[in-house]
């Protein structure tokens, strides 16, 4: 997705409402993170370090790592917390906003990257496509793969290699022409 679009999801969301409060906290940890649906859902009130400005995301295989919360994120999951969260016994950092409060799961990110598209007024995706987003502008402005793959928790830089397509177009003025052949 591009930049621009990716803010067209955010601002879609209402935040005067707790839903919207909630749907805007969690994309905003899948763009500025390239948090996984089921990282964003996993997350603990206790896995945010509001000191240190950290939060510790378990991934793939359990794998717990500390990453730095940027700011607009951490604001984000504030908000989230402090106006919009019902009080409740769930130590899960996005629960539902109507008793019976409940964790949210993986397919409940889901549902909030889809009602997102639809309020946006772009093609259904999914949330794994922020990831795929976060790669790109990261290459784009001069991250290597290994950095990349650091900030995508990846095991294998050919799983990061996936994610960071270059953009033809961006290249096409750098190219020279084939020798003799016309341009």
């Amino acid at each position: 997705l591009p930049a621009a679009e990716i803010e067209r999801l955010l601002a879609g969301c209402d935040r005067q409402t707790p839903v919207g409060l909630r749907d805007y906290a969690v994309l905003s940890l899948l763009a500025r993170l390239g948090l996984r649906g089921a990282e964003a859902a996993g997350l603990q009130l206790e896995d945010i370090e509001w000191r240190v400005g950290e939060i510790t995301v378990t991934g793939k295989g359990s794998r717990t790592e500390r990453l730095p919360l940027p700011a607009a994120a951490g604001e984000a999951v504030a908000d989230w917390l402090t106006e919009g969260r019902p009080q409740c016994g769930s130590r899960a950092v996005f629960v539902t906003v109507r008793r019976p409060y409940r964790q949210l799961t993986a397919a409940a990110i889901r549902q909030v990257m889809g009602r997102a598209c639809g309020r946006a007024g772009l093609e259904r995706r999914g949330a794994h496509q922020l990831r795929h987003s976060l790669a790109t502008q990261m290459l784009r402005a001069g991250a290597s793969l290994p950095e990349i793959g650091q900030v995508l928790r990846h095991r294998s830089q050919l799983s990061t290699s996936v994610y960071a397509k270059i953009d033809q177009d961006a290249l096409r003025p750098l190219a020279r022409p084939w020798p003799g052949a016309e341009r």
